[in-house]
């Protein structure tokens, strides 16, 4: 093993079937991000690029859309490094809106749907945004804002906007304007803007919301762009011919989230049809989409991938990626074994551009050389080094033993809002994942290091209950916690929450979950306690809401 392969062990296993993948990328090209839609509108003009609620748009289309809103928006004043609030679903106004405000030289504020007033006061507020776009039933809210914001002008869309419905959308109250009329009245020639990649801001998203204050993430265009090419660019590049300009991809995720939106930039980059979720609740609608177009790639998050697993999926040739969260095993296997084809799974964080691994076992599917797949977030992406951390003696852990997890490559952000290097330690980015790594490089999430529990001294990772949990028949949803224990000061006791499926409601009793738990784990590691519920809470993202859950139990305690 020569030495680099020493330092990185994942680079002997960059192979996709029998196709060997390229170990570096680099040098990453400086480019605007919004270089990417230009391009492939050059090379696909009439492909189409979006596909929703039955209408369709053309890659020259889309070009031409966001050439006339990046001059409307500097018609507005906005210029080079203005920021630029969102706060719009899935829907092509978003992806409208991105490219148009990057062309004008801002950077990208995208916000939640889901978020309250509060909420979009205080990113609306902290970023800086001058200029909002999103739907005409929010107008009133962000009006609302004005005073505690430095809002000057609101751009609103309608949800059927872009869809083969018909609304008189330039009906609009006074002082604010419509996306639709200005993109009409605007020239397709947009404003010429000096780009620094490397420093310029592309994207200014706040995350951490559900564990605390929310903090706002620097990427640049290059983080950006960089992170495009290390993505499915790089693990199907030998594949390429065959897909670019010719493929369709399903988003199912949000893509005011940042797996979403980068999906969309994947999509994007390489000339694909992208097929846009309209609700990510509606698991129906996937499903028929799956069914009925047979995308070459669909994203989606765990909780989706939990409730599609309990439909009548038949055999399908497609890939489908899930990330965001952690994804159990069972699941994974359910929908593997349903539709004959492996799901995959990533990982990244936010401040990572997202993605900082790729599992290429379930990708080689595709290639007719079905290797065996290793259920892991898989392996870091090309330029990524990554290093395991025992948080008490502070040195790196020997390999197969767990530790945090810290990142440095070209993906990782410029720091937290506003200054530069915050949230680094000398470059690397610490991630809050308890993972171990095996013999060929493949990476395994153990916990998030706010999720474990100390019972009696022991670590327990909940994450592993959870898996133990979803192997239960009955199981539909379930997540594990420590909360305190009452009868030991200091230490805690696994309290598990599980939402049945329909056909076991009356049936199965929590003695039984615990009994089931008690032959697959550690004494000290059964849960305790069994809660059973109708739903789980979720946060904006999709994920389980633990915290929550660990919150509204510590109140109980107090009451």
């Amino acid at each position: 093993m020569s030495e680099i392969e020493q330092k990185r062990p994942w680079l002997k296993s960059y192979k996709l079937g029998p196709y060997k993948l390229a170990q570096s990328l680099e040098p990453y090209p400086e480019l605007p991000l919004f270089s990417m839609l230009d391009q492939s509108a050059e090379k696909h003009p009439r492909s189409q690029a979006i596909e929703y609620c039955g209408v369709k748009i053309s890659y020259n289309e889309l070009k031409d859309y966001t050439d006339r809103l990046a001059c409307a928006l500097a018609g507005f004043g906005v210029k080079k490094g203005d920021k630029v609030a969102t706060i719009l679903p899935t829907s092509p106004q978003y992806i409208i809106a991105n490219f148009g405000l990057l062309k004008a030289g801002a950077t990208h504020v995208p916000c939640s749907i889901l978020h309250t007033e509060r909420e979009l006061a205080y990113e609306i507020g902290e970023s800086g945004a001058e200029t909002v776009i999103c739907l005409r039933e929010q107008a009133d809210k962000i009006l609302a804002l004005k005073p505690e914001t430095r809002i000057r002008q609101i751009i609103t869309t309608s949800l059927t906007d872009y869809t083969a419905a018909e609304e008189n959308h330039r009906e609009v109250p006074e002082g604010i304007y419509d996306l639709i009329t200005l993109i009409e009245n605007h020239d397709s020639r947009p404003p010429q803007v000096e780009i620094n990649p490397r420093s310029d801001l592309a994207y200014l998203a706040f995350t951490g919301g559900a564990t605390g204050i929310p903090k706002g993430v620097m990427l640049t265009h290059f983080n950006r762009y960089s992170n495009v090419l290390q993505s499915m660019a790089w693990a199907m590049a030998n594949l390429e011919k065959s897909i670019r300009g010719k493929a369709s991809l399903c988003l199912g995720v949000p893509l005011f989230h940042s797996y979403g939106d980068a999906a969309a930039l994947f999509g994007i980059y390489w000339g694909l049809k992208l097929i846009l979720v309209r609700d990510p609740r509606d698991l129906d609608e996937i499903a028929r989409i799956l069914v009925e177009n047979r995308p070459f790639l669909t994203a989606l998050v765990p909780t989706q991938l939990m409730k599609l697993s309990e439909k009548d999926l038949p055999r399908l040739p497609i890939q489908i990626l899930s990330g965001a969260s952690y994804l159990p095993l069972e699941v994974r296997e359910t929908i593997t074994a349903k539709i004959k084809m492996p799901v995959t799974e990533g990982y990244g964080l936010t401040e990572t551009s997202p993605l900082t691994h790729l599992d290429l076992s379930g990708f080689s599917k595709i290639t007719g050389f079905s290797a065996r797949q290793k259920y892991s977030i898989g392996l870091p992406v090309p330029d990524t080094d990554v290093k395991l951390i025992d948080e008490e003696s502070g040195s790196e852990c020997p390999q197969g033993e767990p530790g945090h997890m810290y990142i440095k490559g070209p993906q990782v952000m410029k720091g937290y809002w506003p200054e530069a290097g915050s949230g680094l330690i000398n470059g690397w980015l610490p991630t809050g994942d308890i993972v171990s790594m095996d013999e060929d490089g493949y990476f395994y999430i153990v916990d998030r290091i706010k999720d474990m529990a100390n019972v009696s001294g022991f670590k327990v990772y909940t994450s592993t209950i959870d898996d133990i949990l979803y192997q239960h028949p009955a199981v539909s949803m379930a997540a594990a916690i420590g909360i305190p224990d009452p009868d030991r000061a200091g230490s805690e006791r696994i309290k598990a929450y599980v939402v049945l499926k329909d056909d076991y409601t009356e049936t199965v009793t929590a003695e039984e979950i615990i009994e089931f738990c008690r032959d697959k784990c550690a004494s000290y590691a059964v849960p305790r306690q069994v809660e059973f519920r109708q739903d789980l809470p979720f946060t904006v993202t999709e994920k389980i809401y633990k915290k929550q859950l660990r919150e509204e139990e510590l109140k109980k305690m107090k009451d």
